[in-house]
This record gives C-alpha cells, structure tokens and sequence, in this order.
C-alpha cells in the first residue's frame, strides 16, 4: 500500500471517530464509506463489508433513503466480489428500488448494470438457471437504454456525459453474446462500442477502449482470425501500458499467452505468461493470480511434451507407412496396417488434446485411407467422425457436416447405433451456424433413435441439447422445465444402471486384431492401460473370432459385406463404443491438470474486466481498480468414435463440452463492464456414469453459457427402464423423485422433503403433490386458481399410508412405477394464484416452501401463515404485492424469516390500502430482523391501530429505541389484547415505558417480556401494580429474569386477584419458597391458572412436593413445566401420588434433566398406570451414566426387532395384549438389556393412556431403545393407536399416530 494510501486510511479513521464523538450521524456515515471504499479498492473486502454495514445501520436508522443508495450499490459491489451472490442481489435490488422511488436515472442505471453483472455470474456458475440469463439480459438491456438516455439528455450541460457508461454496455452486451455462443452478434455490438469511442473522439488511450479491444481479442481467438485477435489484443495491453493499469495489462499478456497456446507457439506463450506473473507479482493481493498464472505456465510445459510426443510418434508413423509400402501383397500387409491404425488413434488424441485441428484433419484423413485398405466399415466410419470433427474446430460448418452424413451413412449401413451420436453432432452444426430450428430437429430425431435403441445415455445427451435449444436459442420456459425434468429422472437411471457387466457384453477390436494403443502419452499407469483394454469399443470383424492376422486383404471383400448386414437388434446389448484412444486422450487429460481436484486445464486461461459506477467520475481511480477474471482454461478430451462435438474454447459453438474447470478467479472492481469469462464447471461424476477411475466414462458437464453437449459417451448393457416408467430413484443429493399421475397428467414430484424419519408423510405429499401440479397448469388452467384437494394416492393398487409401500414403489419394476392420485374436489386459493402472478411478472423464482404454506387447507384464506420460508426483503416482493391485491387479512404470520424495516414499511402501505378497516387482526413478527423503527410504521397505520389484537415482536432486536413506539402502540391499539417482547434486547427503560402506557380500560390479557436482561425489580413491580388493575389479564411470562422477594410479593398479588390461565415463570430462580408462595396464592385465587412454568427455580424440598400436590389436585392445571430441579425421593414421592389421584388432570408434565435416574423414571411411569388424563410425559436427560453403562456391556443376548416386525406391530396392535406373544417377547429383549430396563418396559407397556413419551439424551444403547419401543408398542394405546418412533442421535421419541413429537417450534405454538 502506498504511503498516500496509508494516509488517506488514517484521516478517514479520524474523522470517523470525531463524527462519533459529536454524534453527527450523517458524518459518521460518509467516513464508514469512505473506509469501506478504501478497504474495498485495497481488496480487503471482508474489511470494507463490516465499515459498509456500519453505514449502511447508520444511513437506515438517522438518515433520509437517498443516503442509503451509495451504500447499498456498495455493498452489493462487495458481495459480489466475494461471490456471495444472493447477498449481493438483495442490496442491489434494493439501491434498484430506492433510485425508482427517487427518481434517480444515474443510480438507475448503475443498479441495473451490478444486477445484470451478478445475474450473469448466477447464470455462468449454474447448469441450467434460465431465470439468471433472462435477468442478465433484462438488466444490461435496461443499464444500455438509461445509459443511452442520460448521454442523450444529460441532466447538466457537461460534454461527453454518461458516454463511458454507454461504451460499457456495449461491452456487457457482447460479452454476454459470447457467452451464449452467438458471435456474430457479439461482434457486432463489440464493433459498435469502438465506432462510438471514435464518433465521440474517445482518447485512444481510454479504459474503455481497452475492455472492448480484450473481447474482441477473445472473440477472434475463438473465430481462429488470429492476426486480428492478436492485434487487439495487443492494443488491449499498450492502452493498459500507458495508463499505468498495471492488472489490466498481466491480463493482456495471459490473452496473447493464451493465442500462442492455441497456436502451439508453446515458448511463446510461456514468454507472455513470465511477462504477466513479473507484473502480478508487483501488485498487492494478487496471490491467486500469480498461483492461476503459475498453473498456466505448467499446464502450457504439459502441452509441449504432448507435442514434442506427437513428433516422435509421427516419425514412427512414416515408418510404418514404409513398412506397409514394403509388404503390399504378403501376408503381413494387413498386420502393418492394423499397427498404422493404432498408431494414427494415438496421433489424433494428442492432436485433439493440443488443439492441433490442422494436424487432426491430416491424421483423421490418413486414417480413412488406412480403413479403406482394410475393408472395415467400421474404422471407415470412425475416420469420418473425425474428419467432421476437424472441419467443425477448424469452424468449416459445410465441410463438418458433409464428413459427418458421410459417417452417418456408413454407420447406418452397418448397423451401428453410433449413428445416433452423428446425428445429434449434426445438430450442433446447424446450431453453430445459426440454423437453431434446424438444429432442434436434429436434437430431436437423435432423441427419437436413441429412444427406440433404448440407449438412456445418448438419451440424456439428446436431451442436454433439446434443452439447450429450448432455454437458450427459443426462450421457451415451460418446455425447457419439461425437459430438465426428464434429464434429472434419466440422470438417476444412469446412476444406477450404467456400466452393469460391461466388459463381458464388449468384445475388443485390439484384441483380435493385434496392437493397442501407445500407452506412453505422459506416464499412463498400468492400471489404466488395462481398464482401457477391457472397456475398448465392440468390432463387427470380432465376430469372426479365429481371423489370422496374416489373411491377405483381398480376402477380407466378402466378409466386410457380410458383417454389414447385421441388425440393429443384435446391438441392443452393446449400447454406445467407447474408443481405446479416447480413454488415453481422457488420461491424458487428468496428467495434465494432475488431478480433478486442482481443476486446472491447458486451454484458455480468460479474464475479465468490470469496472464500477460509482468510480467512473474518478479516471485514476478506475484505472486503478480495473481488473480482468482470469479464465479457466478448458482441455477437451474428444474421443474419435463418440465424439458429439469437441470443444477447444467455451465461448465457440465448439465449446459446450468441457471435462472438468476449476472456480475461476473472479477479480472485478466494477459495476459498469467486465471482459468475457467463460463459465467453466466441474465434472459431476455422481450425475454420470461413473467415477473417474473408469476409462471410457461418459463425461457430461453442462456449460450455462455454452451449453453441454456429452463426449465421450458409453452405456451399461442391461438397461431395462421404459421410456415411460417412472418411479421412486434414489439422486445423488439423496432425493426420491417419483411420477404422479393427476388425471391424464403426470408430474414429477420429490419424495425427499416428505419422509419423516424414513417414513412418508401422507399429508406432506399431499400437498407437494397439489403444489406442483399447480405449478405445471397452463397459464389457462391456472387462471381460475383452483388447486386440487388430494384424497388417496395409489401405488400398484395399494393406498400409501406407511414407509414400506416406499421400499414396495422403490423395488417395482420402472414400467409399473408411479402413484395414481385420487382427487377429491378443488378449493379455490386466489393467494397462491396471486402470488405465482406476481413472480412471474417481477420475474422472480417460485419460493416452494411459501407455496406450501399457503396451500394450508385447515385455515382459511384470510389467515396467512408463511413462517420459516426464507424470506428476505428482496424475494419477499411477490408475496406482499399479492397479499395487497388479496386484500382481505384476519392472520399474518411472517415469523421465521430474515425480514427487515423495508418490509414492514410495504405491510403498512398495504393495510393503509386496504378497504377494511375493522376486525381483528393478528399480527406475527417474530424471528426476524426488524428494528424498532418498524414499529413506527404500525404507529404510523391508523388501520393496524383500529384492528390489531394479537403483536409477537419476539427474537427481533428492537433495543430500547423502541420503548417510544410500544408506547405509542399501547395507547392507541384499542383491541391489542396480546403482545410478546421476549428476547429484543430490550432493558428496565422499556418495561417502565410498558408500564406507564398501560391504562386501566386497557384489554390487554396476555404480556410476555421474558428473556430480557437487565430488568430492574422496581420496573417489574411497576409493572405488575398496573397489571393487577386490570380485568381481563391471563398471561404471564417472565421467563429468564431474576425476580427478587418484593416482584415475588407482587407477583402473589396478581395471582390472587386476577384470572390467571398462564404463568411462566422458568429460570427466574425464586427457589423454594417463592414457588410455593406462588402456588399458594394461585390456589387462593380464581383458580383458573391451566399452564405453570417453574423449569429451573431450584425447587428440591420436600415442603414443594406438598404445595405441588395440593395444587396440582385443586387447581385443575393442565400443563406443568419442573424441568431443571433436581428433585428428590420425596418430590419424586409426591409427583406419584399426584399422579394416581383420579382427581390429576395434567396432560402435559415435563421433568427433563431433573436427576430421576432410572429408578425414578420407572416409579413416575408406573404411576400412569390407572392415569387417564396425561398424554405426554417428557423425561428427557435423566438416566444417571453409571446406571447406563453396565447396561451397555450386557447385550449379547439381545434379539432386536427388525423393521418388518415393527411394520407388523404398527399394523395389528390390536393383536397384542399382556397375555399374547409380544408382551413375553418385550420381556426376552428387556432382560437382555438388564434388570432396570426391563422395570422400565414393563412400566412403559402398563401406561396405555400415554401419548407421547420422550427418552431423549438418556445415552439409551440401540438395543434398549428397541426394547423400550417394543413395550410401547405392544398394548393398545389410546383410541387403538399406531406406535410411531423418531429415533436420531440424541432423540428417543415414543408417540401414537396423530401425536406430532416435535417439528413445531415452542415460540409458534398457538393456543
């Protein structure tokens, strides 16, 4: 860091702190920029995102919005460079939205660049996300039209306004062109961005001139006009020269370096990439392009010994061909040319590697001849292949696609199904130049062969292109869904199927005709040299098994004719070849980029440059943060008999089949341009065939700029999946997607979000079911917004309603494998209708968990409960336009979410909107990240005033700035009857302002302002001298705080005199006394208290257990909470008897971690013998661990129930009583288990009433849990219930159908 930086750093910290001293906010706010600014041209972007956040607090809570769009257009910056992308969309959507509610063109206009630039990022980073590249594309277009607006009529005379902006978003648009393989139109927008700097007399110097000369550079690598390329390139690097951009000129240098390479200049273009390392070395926070461009230089040594080997072996090829010379006519003419084969094989793999397309064409045509002599359509049709392959990367389109009808024809003569592969190769001709409908069918009658050859994975490449056409060339939304869909149901076919006894359905041509492949192309390992032996293609020649190889040519006519006659059918097994050589080309491949891991490739090593806004008015400082992404380069492997199209460079039509690419380094310091990057991804083995070990696996990885199109492809023999089965099919993120069939409809539906503990949640799929099906309506159908009701769902007859109809789904053969739904009528849902409107029409993704959500048939329209869907203030944007056109609202819930102040400023417009203006309202806020300044605009509603009744502010950090504002709501909240504060952060001074504002009419029946610290007693008492004044209060909390001997003496009070139904009061440590006071004066009160909460108050003494009992016996509560006190033989005495009294009605007794031990655990059970009140018990972290271990040891004789026999007990409780066969069974495994857990069984089977038991975090052995459950479940439970269990880690759940253990927070649970 320079010494003017290091001081500039300084006084920005000064006057920082100045600011801070004098409490001028808005001051403090420019220095946090400013810092955040410095930090972020420096590259510590960690660093500049905490001082941006800083103002950003600052901007929100003292400030005007305006002050907040240079912040948010920052920090979307920062995000961006950090590639934490969705971060990034939510401030930038936001600086979007406040530069429209301000009017502002400029603000306007760098938004929509910084989203268009991350929408492209999200696109190149993701296989298939059509949303992000009509993003990019609706955002650069926007950024260009402002642009083009404000140049046109700048709002201040200044000459040349907005003109840089405008070049750059030439430069975005081509870029994006290239990405999307359409370079045509690339460069003519690159073009017109240089004719505007020279229309508008741009210096010939500008950074902006330097960008688009990188492209173009680029652009006339991938078009192979190389001298063009490199004189824009060179230029690129001279403009950066002469501006000191001392980045932008290393990545010129790696652009040239990356022309030699593709030339095979090797020396060359280690020479420009030592001149860019020396430059990248001289920068500060450069490592990882030092580190890239290190990896280059050793990829490019790599590339010259696969050169230098091809020399060598092309000298022995002319000796071979002297050698065939020589034995023309003897016996040994045809051996020579078997061993020319071979040697050519090696020859066009290395040329392939390297990119030598001129060499490729010259061996693939010596191959042809070479076929020709032998009489072998086979290797024949292989030449042609290759041939086409040439002329295609040589980007010869008529040359490429008459070689390849040429293969086509010769393979369809002999019957060999690799004309599939053909046909689809000729569709990615016409999709290289520019015939996209043509291509299309192409795609599709490929899919149509391979259908009928039932090969799923040309299948699945057919359809990797079709969805390419669809997402890409014709923007067709709904088809390319379909398709992604069938690509992920086949994906998991292959998973399971491909490569099954593969070696004995192949028979190998090196075998039977003598000489394999050179295995000497750098270090191939035994290991791989025999893997490519047992999976080399399949000969028609092989079937003659006793050939000699001395059979004079001439002998071989008749029997060449007769081997093409051979069917279709006899095929069906060998599915598609895969070539020796391109195994080799494969293992050359991972040599040179020494590991899948490292990711690294010999190819292009790319960058790119984006420059931001926010710098454009500072020449020096944009000069300064330009900089290139350094490219990832691409090697293809290309096998010469599969090949579908062999790519050389990710931006070219011949590019949409990479191997393997690392994460680029993204190094960007702008929002306005950014040189091109191509989008480069890993290989995803898992979604394939099979691992890398595998020579001859097909590799299929898509690129989102330029779409995949799979090389190298083989298919498993015995493939027996119909076209149209479907069926449950485990991926390889562990999801189960199953066929649903609605009507004469069927949909794909995922399995995975609705098993519970490895059962099927009915209801789960129910709605899964009805949303997706939704979700796949036409627009037509969809307009009525009426979603089905689903009643049974069917599989092979059979109703599913438990986990083994799933193994029975998952073991049916494919053709029989779906679920028939039985719809039992349609409910309207306009919400739902509503809400997919409005996502479509802001074009924004479909938030499932919502949808579900809303689909909730048990409430009605006018109760809106969206909990725990991950909304933000951003994505939440469809919801509540919807919600505002919906306009009728009784229940919202919005809890669980990462919601903020700009939310709750959209829910106050939309209840001042709204046409009714009375009625209750509940309003759930809960969990989320609202500030106190959201409460000022319920203060601000005057319909939220008139309505509110129900106000969770709970686990939001309000602090006490809110204190005015619950003041205010308080006051003028006329119906508020409920209000929760637990846990804001809040202190005495807000609880003294409760206080104050609660008047004697007031209704409010339920307070809770737990978990609160610090909270002074004489706030407290305050508190609840205006509490007992009122005639309606119920509920109390004060969970958490420390309540002293005089809030203890008020809290009597309250309890005396009003109808107390809820006291919580846990972990307010009032011991023993001050709980049995509180008891007491329940007792002595209306006695209507129904729930008590006194966890972890020290109550231990035996004066408790009798208040306890008495209480428990008098007051008719329902609900008691004693977890955490350790209680002792004589409570424990106590809790008994309470519970054997007829008299109990507790239905819900919780005494986790309370020291029982198993003895004590077995005596409170056994008291449920005769209970028929209590439903659940919780006994969570009793057992003593010296109890436990002994247990552990004694298990030899164990006999554990399997799941069947569970399955068995679930079905038929009704068969199992004390005296029948289970019971002795439970006690064979209980005495297995030692003598304690067998009194605990016994206990468990005699309480037939209880609902729900919970045994968590007891450090119970596998084999005790399963005798404790085969207790629970062996007498018939309440009203004839199924046993169920949820069994994980530290959970022992034991319950009955119909009893949900757990899944519902305690925060959400509503009365």
């Amino acid at each position: 860091m320079g010494r003017g930086e290091e001081e500039e750093l300084r006084a920005a910290r000064r006057g920082y702190k100045e600011a801070a001293r004098v409490g001028n906010h808005e001051e403090k706010a420019r220095w946090a920029n400013e810092l955040g600014d410095i930090h972020k041209r420096r590259g510590e972007y960690v660093e500049a995102l905490r001082w941006l956040r800083v103002d950003y607090d600052i901007s929100s809570k003292h400030l005007p919005q305006k002050q907040l769009l240079p912040t948010c257009q920052s920090i979307g910056e920062v995000y961006l460079r950090l590639n934490r992308l969705k971060e990034a969309l939510v401030y930038q959507k936001k600086h979007l939205q406040l530069a429209k509610d301000s009017d502002d063109l400029i603000e306007q206009q760098r938004a929509s660049t910084q989203l268009g630039r991350t929408y492209h990022q999200i696109f190149t980073e993701t296989e298939s996300d059509h949303h992000a590249l009509r993003n990019a594309k609706k955002y650069f277009k926007l950024a260009m039209k402002i642009a083009f607006t404000l140049k046109e009529t700048p709002p201040s005379m200044k000459s040349g306004f907005f003109l840089k902006e405008f070049i750059d978003a030439h430069n975005n648009i081509g870029m994006l062109e290239m990405d999307l393989d359409n370079y045509e139109e690339a460069e003519k927008i690159l073009l017109q961005g240089l004719k505007i700097c020279d229309d508008e007399e741009v210096s010939q110097h500008d950074d902006a001139r330097s960008r688009l000369h990188h492209n173009l550079g680029y652009l006339y690598t991938e078009l192979r006009k190389w001298s063009t390329a490199r004189e824009h390139i060179e230029r690129d690097i001279l403009i950066c020269k002469k501006i000191c951009h001392l980045q932008g000129e290393a990545k010129g240098f790696i652009n040239l370096a990356e022309l030699h390479h593709r030339v095979q200049k090797y020396d060359d273009a280690i020479r420009c990439y030592q001149k860019a390392l020396d430059l990248a070395k001289c920068l500060e926070d450069e490592d990882a392009l030092v580190n890239q461009i290190n990896q280059n230089i050793k990829t490019v040594k790599e590339a010259a010994k696969v050169l230098e080997q091809l020399n060598k072996d092309e000298q022995k090829l002319k000796k071979l061909m002297r050698a065939t010379s020589d034995a023309r006519g003897t016996s040994n003419e045809r051996k020579c040319l078997l061993e020319q084969n071979t040697c050519l094989d090696g020859l066009i793999e290395k040329a392939r590697i390297i990119f030598a397309w001129p060499k490729h064409l010259e061996f693939a045509k010596r191959k042809k001849r070479v076929a020709s002599e032998l009489c072998d359509k086979e290797k024949l049709s292989d030449s042609l292949l290759a041939i086409g392959e040439s002329y295609l990367k040589l980007r010869n389109f008529s040359k490429a696609r008459k070689w390849y009808m040429k293969s086509w024809n010769v393979y369809r003569s002999i019957g060999n199904l690799e004309a599939t592969l053909v046909k689809i190769n000729i569709g990615q001709i016409l999709d290289a130049s520019g015939d996209w409908a043509g291509a299309l069918e192409a795609f599709e009658e490929g899919y149509r062969i391979a259908v009928q050859g039932n090969l799923l994975t040309v299948q699945m490449t057919a359809l990797d292109n079709m969805h390419y056409s669809h997402m890409i060339r014709f923007d067709n939304v709904d088809e390319a869904r379909k398709l992604q869909q069938d690509i992920q149901m086949l994906k998991s076919l292959l998973k399971e199927d491909a490569l099954k006894d593969q070696q004995s359905d192949y028979c190998s041509e090196t075998e039977t005709e003598g000489g394999n492949l050179s295995t000497d192309i750098l270090g191939l390992s035994a290991s791989q040299d025999s893997d490519d032996s047992a999976k080399s293609r399949p000969s028609l020649l092989a079937c003659v098994e006793d050939l000699d190889d001395d059979v004079p040519l001439a002998s071989l006519g008749r029997l060449s004719k007769s081997s093409a006659k051979i069917k279709m059918s006899q095929l069906d097994s060998v599915g598609v070849r895969t070539s020796a050589s391109s195994n080799h080309a494969q293992a050359s491949f991972r040599d040179l980029s020494k590991s899948r891991d490292d990711q690294q490739h010999v190819d292009r090593k790319r960058v790119r440059v984006v420059l931001s806004d926010d710098e454009a008015d500072d020449p020096d400082e944009m000069n300064g943060s330009r900089q290139k992404l350094h490219r990832s380069s691409e090697y293809v492997t290309a096998p010469d008999r599969v090949v579908l199209i062999c790519q050389d460079a990710p931006h070219s039509s011949d590019s949409k089949d990479e191997l393997s690419a690392s994460a680029p380094i993204y190094i960007e310091d702008s929002t306005c341009s950014f040189k091109c990057k191509s989008p480069n991804f890993t290989v995803d083995n898992e979604a394939d065939l099979g691992s890398s070990n595998d020579a001859g696996i097909a590799i299929a990885s898509k690129s989102a700029a330029s779409w995949s199109k799979l090389s190298n492809v083989e298919v498993a023999d015995r493939l027996q999946q119909s076209q149209n089965g479907a069926g449950v099919d485990q991926l390889v993120n562990n999801r189960h997607f199953v066929k649903v069939k609605v009507g004469h409809d069927l949909i794909h539906v995922d399995l995975s979000c609705c098993l519970e503990d490895g059962n099927l949640d009915i209801e789960c799929l129910k709605v899964e079911v009805a949303c997706t099906y939704f979700l796949q309506l036409p627009e037509q159908k969809r307009s009525k917004g009426l979603l089905p009701v689903i009643g049974c769902l069917m599989s092979s007859g059979k109703a599913l309603g438990s986990s083994e109809v799933i193994e029975d789904i998952e073991h049916q053969p494919h053709e029989s494998m779906w679920i028939d739904v039985v719809i039992d009528g349609w409910v309207p849902k306009r919400l739902m209708k509503l809400y997919i409107d409005s996502c479509e029409k802001l074009s924004e993704s479909t938030n499932m968990k919502l949808l579900k959500k809303l689909y909730n048939l048990e409430v009605s329209e006018d109760e809106v409960v969206v909990s725990d869907c991950e909304l933000q203030d951003v994505s939440v944007s469809p919801f509540l336009k919807a919600l505002q056109a919906h306009k009728t609202l009784a229940v919202l819930d919005i809890s669980h979410n990462l919601l903020g102040n700009e939310t709750m400023e959209k829910i106050q417009q939309i209840f001042n909107s709204s046409t009714q203006k009375y009625g209750g309202l509940t309003l759930d806020l809960h969990c989320n990240r609202f500030g106190p300044t959201a409460l000022f605009q319920i203060c601000e509603c005057s319909v939220l005033s008139a309505r509110l009744e129900v106000l969770n502010l709970s686990e939001n950090r309000l602090t006490d700035a809110c204190s005015s504002y619950l003041s205010t709501i308080l006051e003028n909240c006329k119906a508020l009857y409920s209000l929760n504060i637990e846990q804001c952060s809040i202190t005495t001074r807000t609880v003294e302002k409760v206080a104050d504002a609660i008047s004697v009419g007031s209704v409010l029946s339920h307070l809770s302002i737990g978990r609160n610290n610090p909270i002074s007693g004489n706030a407290i008492v305050n508190l609840l001298t205006k509490l007992q004044s009122l005639k309606r209060f119920s509920e109390l909390s004060l969970t958490g705080i420390r309540l002293n001997k005089a809030v203890i003496d008020h809290l009597c009070l309250v309890a005396q005199s009003s109808s107390l139904t809820a006291l919580k009061l846990g972990g307010t440590y009032i011991r023993v006394d001050g709980a049995i006071r509180v008891i007491e004066a329940v007792c002595a009160g209306p006695q209507e208290l129904v729930r008590l909460d006194l966890s972890y108050c020290g109550l231990t003494s035996h004066a408790f257990a009798k208040a306890c009992q008495g209480f428990v016996l008098l007051g008719g509560i329902l609900e008691m909470n004693i977890t955490g006190n350790s209680i002792n033989q004589e409570v424990r005495d106590a809790l008994a008897s309470v519970l054997m009294d007829p008299k109990c009605s507790l239905r819900s007794l919780v005494l986790s971690n309370c020291q029982l031990g198993l003895v004590g655990m077995v005596q409170i059970i056994q008291a449920l013998a005769e209970n028929e009140s209590l439903e659940e018990l919780h006994l969570a972290e009793n057992a003593d661990a010296q109890e436990i271990i002994p247990l552990k040891s004694d298990v030899g004789g164990l006999e554990v129930a399997d799941s069947e026999d569970e399955a068995i007990m679930e079905e038929q409780p009704l068969l199992c009583g004390p005296d029948a066969s289970c019971t002795s069974s439970c006690r064979r495994r209980s005495s297995a288990c030692g003598q304690p857990i067998q009194e605990l069984s016994e206990a468990i089977t005699s309480a037939r009433n209880l609902q729900m038991l919970n045994l968590s975090r007891n450090k119970f052995s596998q084999e005790a849990i399963d005798s404790l459950y085969a207790a629970w479940s062996s007498p018939p439970r309440w009203n004839d219930g199924k046993s169920r269990k949820h069994v994980n880690a530290d959970i022992v759940h034991f319950s009955v159908n119909g009893k949900k253990c757990c899944g519902v927070r305690p925060c959400c649970i509503r009365d």
